[in-house]
């Protein structure tokens, strides 16, 4: 059964979509099935890896509401072992619409959608990626609930660990009442410059804060990696021999051992 990942910081500017964009690739580099969710209304994960909106015509929105199944609203991507679910910006409302079938139906879970679209068919996939938007709201809660565990990027910059203990909170939140097995999967230091001495003193904070559950792996500052997603690609399609390509494809492996494949 595909292991389900959400990708999660309420903090903006964090570098989520872009690992949420560059895991998946290099995870589909190494041989493992990938969808990635774009779970977010500005829809940057699903422009990122290439796919238009003349690409689709339904989408994630179509998948909570229950108006399509997961196998109608999966697009296969133009790189190697890679799909992904598109985001449109309908669902920017959908808080309000899932709060509304709430009120109609009072055995209504507003944050069950996702893990039902996914049911039946998630055993398609190695890894299932969520790229949540950058709030604590019912598409985050959808992901938490539907989700084995989370990744939680953080960057390597002043107040670092803002937000961070809400979000954990949240997390607490999710495990007691709706999803008793979600566990952090890892935290993710991201945008790191190594020129600085602050950048390196956030990397201990968050080392010796979170210890074991800190990937090895830390996300380099380039402007290649801001300029991918720009042109459709994955940093591992863009520029083969960047950092960044074998930050991602070692932060994948990471993933594949902490998983014991």
């Amino acid at each position: 059964m595909g292991k389900v990942i959400a990708m999660v910081n309420q903090k903006g500017g964090v570098g989520k979509t872009t690992s949420c964009i560059n895991l998946s690739a290099s995870l589909g580099a190494l041989g493992k099935k990938v969808l990635l969710i774009d779970l977010d209304p500005q829809g940057n994960s699903t422009t990122g890896v290439g796919v238009s909106k003349t690409d689709y015509e339904v989408s994630v929105y179509d998948l909570l509401k229950g108006t399509a199944t997961l196998k109608d609203v999966v697009i296969k991507t133009k790189f190697k072992n890679l799909y992904v679910i598109p985001a449109t910006i309908n669902l920017a409302g959908i808080d309000y619409e899932l709060l509304e079938m709430a009120k109609k139906d009072p055995s209504f879970l507003t944050g069950a959608q996702l893990k039902r679209g996914l049911a039946n068919d998630r055993d398609i996939f190695d890894y299932i990626l969520i790229d949540c938007p950058p709030s604590l709201g019912s598409l985050t809660k959808n992901a938490l609930t539907a989700a084995d565990s989370v990744i939680i990027p953080v960057q390597c910059e002043f107040f670092a660990l803002e937000g961070i203990m809400q979000l954990l909170s949240t997390i607490m939140l999710a495990q007691k009442d709706i999803n008793p097995t979600l566990d952090i999967e890892g935290v993710l230091l991201t945008m790191l410059d190594a020129r600085t001495n602050l950048g390196l003193e956030v990397v201990e904070d968050i080392k010796g804060y979170f210890k074991e559950r800190v990937y090895d792996t830390i996300i380099p500052r380039l402007v290649k990696l801001s300029e991918s997603p720009s042109h459709g690609k994955p940093i591992i399609a863009y520029d083969s021999t960047s950092r960044g390509t074998e930050a991602y494809l070692n932060l994948a492996k990471e993933v594949i051992q902490r998983n014991g494949e």
